[in-house]
């Protein structure tokens, strides 16, 4: 007689397929994403996640790329998710959080960036399918600040990221000590100093205040039926994600290879069941 354990193994293989597929797309959204808006390589020489970061705001819910939020919107800290790409990614120990105003696409980098969130020592809980980013027992270098650009500056890109910290972390002379102020610093010649390791995940958002008193730079939208993986899972999606100064792009990737996932798995396992009962 077949084994329980056996036909349900049959019967998950789909479903965990469908994971992993879906956690690439988003990786590759997210890369595409950064890319169009100039985050790379204007503020990031590179930038290649090896996980999916969900960001979810009180009262909004969560969060596509470059999603235009309010000051208001984004004034509670926000919850952080991580999905690793597949069961090759292993997140263990501890991680960095960043958050830093990017400023409006063209925005010059080399100026330095203003640091509105900074958390050392982070620790992951939850499980493959999805951690949860414990920012509130990690050492707060800088307590999360909400977005709050000035008036007519433009849409103002805010970078969040999920830094791998490695055992030779040592945090630079200023910003060693919690209770560091928001203020003006060199995210790139932070994470040099500091010895920190590979980016595993990102996103960011939008927030402007006021119109903006210059023509923004203008960004490509993100296409997510043309990335590979969207083609490799035979998803038929148009989602246009724009990047664009003003509007409100999206990285959501069409919800209908979820929806024939679950299905699949459900006859299979009706199936499966059926004939364990007939053996």
């Amino acid at each position: 007689m077949i084994s329980v354990s056996l036909i349900l193994s049959l019967a998950l293989a789909p479903f965990v397929l469908g994971q992993s597929n879906n956690s690439e797309l988003g990786i590759e959204a997210i890369e595409a994403h950064f890319t169009n808006a100039g985050i790379v390589p204007s503020l990031l020489a590179s930038f290649d996640p090896s996980a999916v970061l969900s960001l979810s705001y009180n009262g909004v819910g969560n969060i596509s790329p470059g999603q235009a939020l309010t000051n208001t919107q984004v004034a509670p800290v926000p919850d952080l998710l991580v999905t690793p790409a597949n069961s090759t990614v292993q997140l263990t120990g501890n991680y960095t959080v960043v958050m830093a105003d990017a400023g409006p696409v063209g925005t010059d980098e080399s100026q330095g960036q203003t640091r509105h969130w900074l958390v050392n020592s982070v620790p992951l809980t939850g499980d493959s399918s999805g951690f949860n980013v414990s920012t509130s027992t990690g050492l707060a270098i800088t307590d999360y600040a909400g977005p709050a650009p000035a008036p007519g500056s433009g849409a103002h890109r805010y970078v969040i990221l999920l830094y791998t910290q490695p055992s030779n972390f040592t945090a630079p002379d200023g910003l060693n000590t919690p209770g560091v102020a928001v203020s003006t610093f060199s995210l790139s010649d932070y994470v040099k100093n500091s010895n920190l390791g590979p980016i595993v995940a990102g996103m960011y958002i939008t927030v402007e205040a006021g119109t903006a008193s210059f023509t923004p730079s203008s960004t490509a939208p993100v296409v997510t039926s043309t990335l590979p993986a969207a083609q490799s899972t035979g998803s038929t999606s148009g989602t246009s994600s724009g990047s664009s100064n003003t509007a409100s792009p999206t990285g959501n990737t069409s919800s209908n290879g979820a929806g024939n996932v679950f299905a699949s798995l459900s006859k299979t396992v009706v199936a499966a069941i059926f004939g364990l009962v007939l053996l």
